[in-house]
């Protein structure tokens, strides 16, 4: 007999053990640069390939193979090939969002709108 379907959870309450909070921080470490972050972003919308990602950011297709790299070899990016081209996607729904609300985070601090829960 087959397991029943889990949902998938969006809250992990877990102490955050040293081994957590290394892994967070290399994370965080991935998205302080803002041509990473800006990858990031796009991807948020769906699958690209590298010459949407340049389109979409304006960095050089260069700059933007290099960052994807870092990306994919940190886990954060999947990629898959589609004939000639190579499709990147965000690996999972906790980065989408925090990537999301990093730059909802943002928004507010930019144009001085209110918090809000």
């Amino acid at each position: 007999m087959s397991e029943p379907a889990r949902m998938p959870s969006f809250r992990h309450p877990v102490e955050p053990d040293r081994a957590r909070l290394e892994a967070a921080t290399d994370l965080l470490r991935m998205l302080a640069e803002p041509t990473r972050l800006h990858l990031l972003w796009v991807l948020t919308a769906g699958p690209a390939n590298v010459t949407e990602l340049t389109e979409a950011t304006g960095a050089s297709r260069t700059v933007v193979s290099q960052h994807l790299a870092k990306l994919r070899l940190s886990g954060l990016v999947d990629d898959r090939k589609d004939g000639r081209k190579v499709i990147y996607s965000i690996h999972d729904g906790h980065l989408n969002r925090l990537i999301l609300e990093a730059l909802n985070h943002a928004d507010h601090r930019v144009t001085g709108e209110p918090v809000h829960d």
